[in-house]
């Protein structure tokens, strides 16, 4: 490539930029493929067994790690960024705090973030392809085998805190994730310095011990992965951790020094829907499974079926206060026809002393 060339790309990733931001993306970088280092440290959490159930992550094998082998002619990878905290920390804390209500990971509040990245990502291309011409491109949010983590880190959108959350200096780490793979040749942005230092907040607070050392995560221990991964039923040691936490949890966020930079997303999508915000328990485990699908409509909750719900809400209503709406509400569930719901249920009245 000549000089020529590179300050034509340079100037086209600038441009790329420009339009990323406009598009409300808070950031746009770019990645080289190279990822040695990732591929040995996913291989040696494979063989840890970390990765629970999700055989997917060993599926693809090397397709995973070389960004060339899953999309043909990949030379370059476009990072995006984008914001999605719905509410204040302190607001999710009081709800947190709350037995009786829901909390459900402020992510999944809004609009499916798979959708709404992977489409503005799709307007990115068509924008470079406008600008510039056609080039070679594939987008993904979270739905295909992608080091979005690494990539992201290699771009400089940020750092790799010690709970495995990608942290940013200037916006904490209440952000998604997504790429463009392409055949451009553009120049990749710097990495930036890690800055958690001898902080372990999000290692202290894990309700579960779910991040074992520093920068590793055991899947099998995560209550993201509990309430949400797993189709099994929910280990009995970790129940009680769970408390009223019925979709996902966020607690390492909640207690990271660097979220106080973090600010509320001005992404009407990722704003919150159908009132999942403070739920009570007991309102959302009297859904039918037809109540189910008409609220999870264009959530990413949807995707954990009606039956999983109800396993998840059982465990935090047996950790709620007791009382008659408690108690009747899960009474009401103990002939449903799932072996995985009535399990759940049966535990949770125990909690009670009303079994």
């Amino acid at each position: 490539m000549t000089p020529q060339d590179q300050n034509g790309f340079a100037t086209m990733l600038q441009d790329i930029k420009r339009w990323g931001q406009e598009l409300g993306f808070a950031q746009i970088s770019v990645s080289d493929i190279q990822l040695d280092e990732s591929e040995k440290r996913l291989g040696e959490w494979l063989s840890r067994g970390f990765h629970g159930s999700m055989d997917y992550m060993r599926k693809h094998g090397r397709r995973r790690t070389r960004p060339a082998e899953l999309v043909d002619n990949t030379i370059s990878v476009i990072t995006a960024r984008m914001d999605y905290l719905p509410e204040s920390m302190s607001d999710s804390l009081r709800v947190l705090q709350s037995c009786d209500s829901a909390y459900i990971s402020r992510y999944a509040l809004g609009r499916d973030y798979h959708k709404v990245m992977r489409k503005r990502l799709q307007k990115l291309a068509h924008k470079i392809t406008a600008e510039v011409g056609e080039f070679g491109y594939r987008a993904f949010c979270d739905s295909a085998p992608v080091m979005e983590k690494p990539l992201a880190v290699k771009s400089g959108q940020g750092w790799m805190g010690k709970s495995t959350n990608i942290l940013n200096r200037h916006h904490g780490s209440w952000f998604f994730l997504g790429e463009l793979y392409t055949n451009l040749p553009l120049p990749s942005d710097e990495p930036v310095s890690a800055h958690c230092g001898s902080c372990s907040a999000c290692m202290d607070k894990c309700p579960t011990g779910a991040i074992v050392a520093p920068y590793t995560l055991d899947a099998r221990r995560c209550i993201s992965y509990l309430t949400i991964e797993s189709h099994d039923p929910i280990p009995e040691k970790f129940r009680h951790a769970i408390g009223n936490r019925i979709y996902g949890c966020d607690d390492c966020q909640l207690v990271c020094p660097w979220n106080r930079f973090a600010e509320i997303t001005a992404e009407p999508d990722f704003h919150s829907r159908h009132g999942l915000t403070d739920a009570r328990l007991v309102d959302l485990f009297s859904w039918s499974e037809d109540d189910f699908f008409r609220y999870t409509e264009g959530s990413a909750i949807r995707r954990i079926g009606y039956h999983k719900w109800l396993r998840n809400i059982a465990v935090a209503l047996g950790n709620a206060s007791t009382s008659n709406a408690t108690v009747n509400a899960l009474r009401a569930r103990l002939d449903f026809p799932s072996d995985l719901v009535r399990e759940h249920v049966v535990w949770a009245l125990q909690q009670h002393q009303h079994i």
